[in-house]
C-alpha cells in the first residue's frame, strides 16, 4: 500500500501520496510527520506560477518580516532521482535542497519541501529547453573533463604552449560529444510532454531535484496559496500554516 499525508493547511487541506521509488524520502517524510515535526510549520516561500514551499523548522511562530528558509535537521538525504519515472509535473512533492555550488550530489533538505505549481508549455518550448539541457549537459561534461586534465592545462599555460593547449581541448571536445551520446541526450518522454502541454509543471526542475509524491486531492488549495500575496523573500503576506499527519503507510 503507497503511503498518504494530509497536509491541512490554514487555506484547506492536501493529500499526498509518496512514492516507493523514493524511500528513503518516504521513510523520513513519514517519520517527521509522525513525530509533529510540521506541524505549526509555515508555508515561508511562495512563489506563483512556480511552487509553494515549506517544511522549515524556524518558521514556527516565526514574527512578521524574519527572514526563513535555512532551517532543518542536522542531516540531508542522499539523491533518488528516478528520471524521467518522476518529474516535476503539476502537483508533484519535491525535497528543496542547496544549490549545486556547495551541494554537488544534489542531497536534499532533511525537512523542507515544495509542491510544484508552474506552468504551461508549447511543444517549441519543450524543443528549446531540450537543446539547453543538451548544451548543460556538454558543459557539465567538458568541466569535469578540464578538472580532471587541470595539472596538464597549467603546464601547458605556464609554458606558453598554445598549441599544446589547443589540442588537449580538441581531444576533451571529442570525449564530451563521446561521453553524451553514450549517455543519451535529455529528450522529454511522451508523458511529460502530454503533462506539460495539457497540466503544467517546471519541466526545468527535473533531474536536478528529488521528486518524491504527488497531491491526490487539494490541488485547488495549492493553486489558491500560490496566488496569494507576498513580501519579501517571497513570504506571504498572511501566514499559511500547516499540519501534516499520517493516513496510510
Amino acid at each position: 500500500m503507497m503511503a498518504k499525508v494530509l497536509i491541512k493547511t490554514s487555506e484547506g487541506d492536501i493529500k499526498v501520496r509518496l512514492y516507493d521509488e523514493t524511500p528513503q524520502h518516504r521513510d523520513n517524510f513519514l517519520k517527521l510527520a509522525k513525530e509533529g515535526y510540521f506541524d505549526g510549520t509555515l508555508f515561508h516561500r511562495v512563489i506563483k506560477d512556480f511552487m509553494i514551499q515549506g517544511g522549515d523548522p524556524d518558521s514556527k511562530g516565526a514574527p512578521k518580516g524574519k527572514m526563513l528558509g535555512t532551517g532543518g535537521p542536522d542531516y540531508t538525504i542522499p539523491a533518488e532521482f528516478v528520471y524521467p519515472q518522476l518529474f516535476h509535473k503539476r502537483g508533484a512533492l519535491s525535497a528543496a535542497r542547496l544549490g549545486d555550488e556547495v551541494n554537488p550530489e544534489r542531497e536534499s533538505s532533511g525537512s523542507q519541501f515544495y509542491i510544484v505549481w508552474g506552468k504551461t508549455y508549447k511543444q517549441n518550448e519543450l524543443k528549446q529547453m531540450e537543446k539547453q539541457m543538451g548544451m548543460q549537459m556538454e558543459q557539465n561534461i567538458f568541466n569535469q573533463l578540464a578538472k580532471e586534465h587541470h595539472d596538464e592545462i597549467m603546464n601547458f599555460r605556464r609554458n606558453r604552449d598554445r598549441e599544446g593547449l589547443m589540442k588537449l581541448q580538441d581531444e576533451l571536445v571529442d570525449e564530451t560529444k563521446k561521453r553524451c551520446k553514450e549517455q543519451g541526450y535529455p529528450k522529454f518522454t511522451e508523458e511529460q510532454q502530454k503533462a506539460y502541454t495539457e497540466i503544467g509543471g517546471t519541466p526545468f526542475l527535473d533531474n536536478q531535484y528529488t521528486v518524491f509524491g504527488e497531491v491526490e486531492e487539494g490541488l485547488d488549495i495549492v493553486e489558491k496559496i500560490q496566488n496569494c500575496e507576498t513580501l519579501r523573500g517571497d513570504r506571504p503576506k498572511e501566514d499559511v500554516s500547516m499540519q501534516i499527519s499520517v493516513i496510510e503507510e
